[in-house]
């Protein structure tokens, strides 16, 4: 099917997709106001970085996203899933703290948040009807932070992600995590980068937090909703993406 092709869908699909469409406008629309507390562009935040911190960000988003899946899975039975909202506070919470201390406090703060946005959309994933414990779900969960990010006006990236689970089969989480951490460590390095800007840094990493929070949470529900449609409706993976993407494209 083409872009320039109608997507034919019945009343009911039509609806979903457009709900999942709304969602994904949702998603990234607290990014710009973060922009505009910290000043910039995101392309220029990782330009804030030290080398050394810049050099090192990939593996240290690779083992973030290690621990944060040890942390999330371990801590499946002791703590139950939380509302958006409380995700959303919290790690808000934690971006301050992280931001006003500079860059070691953002850096220590890293993989505190890095978990809880992977509970976060693990709960997700069991709102859609899946089971965080099966290990293509925990895959699918791992794969949602391979979207754009929330300061970046990417459809196409968020597309290829969308279309991405079509290649998760035989994939180990350690290959998803070698394939995820260049993507995720741009969008962590642009979050660590607004934490540093002097005198404003709990602010920002308050913002930043509650933006990624939003964000992650918004396209986790993108994710599995299209997911569950899958199953529901019996239409192919590639079908659903492009109605997707030509109802994000009609409402603008």
């Amino acid at each position: 099917m083409t872009g320039s092709q109608s997507v034919a869908v019945t009343k009911p699909f039509d609806e979903h997709i457009t709900a999942l469409a709304r969602q994904h406008r949702a998603a990234g629309g607290v990014g710009l106001q973060v922009l505009n507390i910290v000043g910039g562009q995101a392309e220029n935040l990782l330009e804030r970085l030290p080398d050394r911190v810049k050099d090192q960000l990939e593996q240290a988003t690779e083992r973030a996203l290690r621990l944060a899946m040890q942390a999330a899975a371990g801590s499946r039975g002791v703590v139950p899933d939380q509302k958006g909202w409380f995700n959303t506070t919290l790690t808000t919470a934690m971006g301050a703290a992280g931001g006003a201390g500079g860059l070691p406090t953002a850096l220590a703060e890293l993989p505190l948040t890095t978990t809880w946005l992977l509970r976060a959309i693990q709960g997700i994933a069991a709102e859609h009807g899946f089971d965080p414990n099966d290990p293509e779900v925990r895959k699918e969960c791992l794969l949602v932070f391979g979207a754009a990010g929330p300061l970046e006006a990417d459809d196409g990236a968020d597309m290829a992600f969308f279309s991405a689970r079509l290649t998760l089969t035989g994939a180990t989480v350690h290959g998803l995590i070698s394939r995820v951490a260049p993507r995720l460590a741009t969008v962590l390095g642009q979050k660590l980068a607004a934490q540093t800007v002097p005198v404003i840094g709990a602010a920002a990493g308050a913002a930043t937090n509650y933006a990624y929070t939003s964000y992650y949470q918004q396209m986790a529900h993108v994710h599995f909703g299209l997911r569950r449609l899958e199953i529901d409706s019996g239409r192919p993976r590639e079908e659903l993406v492009e109605a997707l993407r030509h109802e994000i494209r009609r409402l603008g």
